[in-house]
């Protein structure tokens, strides 16, 4: 396990902290409580923090263009005016199933969105995982039970992603116009004999794909050849998901959780819930916008 220099971004602790993006336009860093119905922002440069409460569950935000976001949710894909927070359905994503939610997602070099869905108590194969690009919303992958790890090669022909239970790391060809897979998916990394569970991943600027491992504490980095080269830790057991921040996106943003903790974990944790920045010796690349139409 490596130690780096690490810092508290927030000191909010989320009941499950997930979903960061940086939009380097604005240097603001943004994620979410997903139970707590809480989009948080961050300055990283100031370190000013700043809550929104949701009426919905969001877990993943795109930027669309400086005025507008939009937000996965419990029940749909939301444009979000970032002046007034005020929300607008634009796509119904498993409205009528009140038994799921939104969970991991990133977006593409064309400006498409994959987006995962689970049981709201992570029931088996609940969930699945989508393409948004341009108004479609596509199905990709039926039968998920916690999509995670959702992330691109930095020349867009591959796609990365997890089912967190079944402890593989996938890794899929994609058309790199459209990032429609082209092949089935293969193992990368098998982690069935491991500690803790794959959650939230990033690619970097060399094409490293940077893993927070849920209940482990830290964030474990492999090749797009699938060896596992670093593992950093996080003052947080139930560490969830990373991105590059900064203006030269070389810090490393962790959220994390504690969903699940009863008192006596929580106070062997002290952390649990915050948020960190990491200085990894690393640098990521900026998130792309998602492309409506």
């Amino acid at each position: 396990m490596e130690d780096v220099g690490t810092t508290i971004l927030s000191e909010r602790r989320c009941q499950l902290g997930e979903g960061p993006t940086y939009d380097p336009a604005t240097g603001k860093a943004w994620w979410f409580d997903i139970l707590g119905r809480t989009l948080l922002e961050a300055d990283i440069a100031s370190g000013g923090i700043k809550e929104h409460s949701l009426p919905v569950m969001g877990s993943v935000l795109a930027v669309v263009d400086d005025q507008r976001q939009l937000l996965a949710s419990d029940d749909g894909l939301y444009l979000r005016d970032v002046a007034n927070g005020r929300l607008t359905l634009h796509t119904p994503l498993e409205a009528d199933d009140a038994m799921t939610r939104s969970n991991d997602g990133r977006v593409h070099a064309s400006g498409a969105l994959w987006v995962g869905t689970m049981g709201r108590k992570a029931e088996k194969g609940a969930g699945a995982i989508y393409h948004f690009h341009r108004g479609e919303l596509r199905c990709l992958y039926a039968g998920v039970s916690i999509p995670n790890a959702i992330c691109f090669s930095p020349d867009g022909a591959t796609a990365y992603f997890t089912d967190t239970p079944k402890r593989i790391l996938h890794r899929v060809a994609i058309d790199p116009l459209t990032a429609i897979p082209v092949g089935d998916p293969q193992t990368l990394y098998d982690h069935r004999d491991g500690t803790g569970g794959l959650d939230g991943a990033v690619v970097d600027a060399q094409g490293l794909i940077w893993n927070a491992r849920w209940g482990a504490g830290c964030v474990d980095v492999y090749t797009p050849e699938g060896a596992r080269v670093r593992t950093i830790r996080v003052p947080a057991k139930q560490s969830s998901c990373p991105v590059f921040v900064g203006k030269d996106l070389d810090r490393l943003l962790v959220t994390s959780a504690w969903q699940g903790m009863d008192d006596a974990a929580k106070a062997a944790d002290p952390h649990h819930g915050q948020t960190f920045i990491l200085d990894v010796g690393a640098t990521g690349r900026a998130e792309p916008r998602v492309k409506l139409s």
